[in-house]
């Protein structure tokens, strides 16, 4: 069987635009200007299937973490043709609060996820507050449940979900943090989430202040260029200039969803 390339889209659902470039790097000048921060989900779709990596948050949820809410998850994944009543893959990235709410959003869904972050959100480092606190304890409880329903397929590092579709782990912004890799018509792409939160976190190597290791992040961006085609196939997860390279999905969703295979613009 010929694989044909996947097709995949950002959808952007909030945004936070008050963050300045000081809450983006460790070391980040105090001086700094505004450098706002977008939430995306993504939409891998093709060969017959449709992925999902990451499910964002609620509205409720923004208004705990001071967010600016645009839309439902589901909503913006409707505009681009995906029910997701009918999705039976989401791909969690990691378990902070901005990438896995929503958790009744996919009543069909089957969940992939690092071994290591399941038992590092459930363990002893959430005993700490300057840990736990990307975390909502909601979250990782239904996280539990699934896991006792039978709906979640637990990864041990780098594991082939679909032929042209992967999961690496890189940790280092969350401990069980994994990346996905998936075959394009612009060669291999990798949806990073926050194993990059900007494309300049891994261009100037660095790092994200929210970390579980300093070391594991600055080594990711490397592992992250080395697992693309090329440096510019690497999709940072909160990169507000995704939406300004990426054409929109359909006319009319400009700043809702991008096409992230198609060619970026110049």
């Amino acid at each position: 069987m010929t694989l044909e390339p996947y097709e995949v889209f950002a959808v952007r659902y909030a945004r936070n635009p008050g963050q300045t470039a000081a809450h983006n790097f460790v070391g980040g000048d105090p001086h700094d200007g505004p450098m706002p921060l977008d939430y995306f989900v993504w939409a891998i779709r093709g060969n017959g299937r449709t992925f999902i990596v990451d499910t964002g948050f609620d509205e409720a949820m923004s208004a705990k973490r001071n967010r600016q809410f645009l839309l439902s998850p589901a909503d913006g994944l409707k505009t681009i043709g995906v029910d997701p009543e009918t999705v039976e893959d989401v791909i969690l990235s990691h378990m902070h609060y901005d990438h896995c709410g929503n958790y009744d959003m996919f009543p069909r869904a089957r969940y992939h996820l690092q071994d290591v972050e399941m038992a590092y959100s459930t363990g002893r480092c959430m005993c700490h507050a300057a840990l736990k606190f990307p975390f909502e304890e909601e979250d990782v409880v239904a996280m539990v449940r699934k896991v006792f329903a039978g709906r979640v397929q637990f990864h041990d590092g780098d594991a082939e979900i679909a032929p042209g579709l992967s999961v690496h782990h890189v940790g280092g912004h969350s401990k069980g943090l994994q990346v996905v890799r998936v075959w394009t018509r612009r060669g291999w792409m990798v949806v990073a989430s926050d194993a990059s939160h900007f494309y300049a976190n891994m261009e100037q190597g660095r790092a994200f202040p929210i970390m579980h290791s300093l070391a594991d992040t600055l080594e990711g961006y490397d592992r992250l260029y080395a697992l693309a085609s090329e440096r510019s196939n690497v999709i940072p997860g909160h990169d507000p200039i995704v939406n300004d390279l990426y054409p929109p999905a359909a006319p009319g969703l400009e700043g809702i969803a991008v096409r992230l295979d198609a060619d970026p613009k110049a």
